[in-house]
């Protein structure tokens, strides 16, 4: 359902990108988060009689999008990262083969959960609290832990607030942050918040080391490739549920199972607060290009920490309406 122009809630699209980086925080998933806020919007709609300006509109829509959202992940898994199956694999053991039957953690374009406008520390605080790492850690809460930690941690909501819309107490609520907080530290992982170590505009460096990435890609240049990881760097690629850490390991998968990817394009966006980057690969008989991952890259001063290759473009793509085929010139092919 469509909220017309002419009911009460005008103004309620304003919030729309706010409340679908809390549901995808909560869910994991761009596609879930987009229909928790669709569903979302249309209970409002048709409860928006029985609103009765207790709180304000954006407290009332941030209660029942929690609802909704708690109520998907009662029915659904948990969203997952290779990392999430065991320890680092070898390029030299079997070859992997796709688990489609896992709901794996999705990426999401900047533009559905960044505010356009934002005071500078305001939105290096939201960039942190969408990166896949910290999405990742979430996926591990339990539902109302997740929700309390987003809520008091990244959108620096009242203990009393949290509460209120949660319709428990202070105390629970204190005491469940104070276990969320404990599952991330557990974790290693800088929370999202005042002094949480927010993330930072990319300086010229990184901007330099990603131009330096894209057009050794490009070029295959492996030997170029391997110099711009950390030693430690991981390579991970959703739907296969092994995972790759360090320069040895990587340098030999892109010489071995990676080879194909030899004469890609890419084409540089961002997701989840992250620069990234859209391939395609050559077809085999020269024909131009299809569509082959959705590449999101960490950085950490000079190196590249992390690679993961998102690999369900079907479903990707047209989230940044990306083509799925380019002609041998590297120009869109439009269904």
């Amino acid at each position: 359902m469509t909220i017309t122009a002419d009911a009460p809630p005008t103004t309620w699209e304003q919030y729309r990108v706010e409340l679908t980086g809390y549901c995808y925080r909560m869910l994991g998933s761009s596609a879930d988060a987009e229909d928790a806020v669709q569903d979302t919007m249309v209970r409002a709609w048709r409860s928006y009689e029985k609103f009765e300006g207790r709180s304000s509109v954006r407290s009332w829509l941030y209660k029942i999008a929690t609802n909704v959202c708690l109520t998907m992940l009662d029915s659904r898994q948990r969203r997952a990262t290779p990392m999430d199956f065991g320890p680092a694999a070898s390029t030299d053991g079997p070859r992997p083969t796709p688990k489609p039957e896992i709901s794996w953690l999705e990426p999401i374009p900047d533009a559905r959960v960044l505010p356009v406008e934002s005071d500078p520390a305001e939105l290096a605080v939201a960039k942190e609290s969408v990166r896949l790492a910290f999405v990742a850690a979430l996926q591990h809460l339990p539902a109302r832990q997740r929700a309390v930690l987003i809520l008091r941690e990244v959108l620096q909501w009242k203990a009393s607030e949290v509460a209120e819309l949660l319709g428990t107490t202070v105390a629970s609520v204190n005491s469940a942050l104070q276990r969320a907080r404990a599952t991330l530290a557990e974790q290693e992982l800088a929370q999202p918040g005042p002094g949480g170590g927010g993330a930072s505009e990319l300086d010229a460096d990184h901007q330099e080391l990603l131009a330096r990435y894209a057009d050794v890609f490009e070029r295959y240049d492996v030997g170029a490739l391997v110099n711009l990881l950390h030693e430690d760097a991981i390579l991970n690629m959703p739907p296969y549920d092994i995972w790759l850490q360090g320069v040895e390991e990587i340098q030999k998968w892109w010489i071995g199972p990676g080879a194909p990817c030899r004469g890609s394009k890419l084409r540089p966006l961002s997701a989840n607060g992250m620069p990234a980057f859209a391939q395609w690969r050559p077809n085999p008989d020269g024909d131009g290009y299809y569509a082959w991952a959705l590449q999101v890259l960490d950085l950490k001063d000079d190196r590249i920490t992390a690679y993961t290759a998102f690999l369900d473009v079907d479903t990707l793509f047209p989230m940044w309406d990306l083509p799925l085929r380019l002609d041998k010139d590297g120009q869109p092919i439009r269904a």
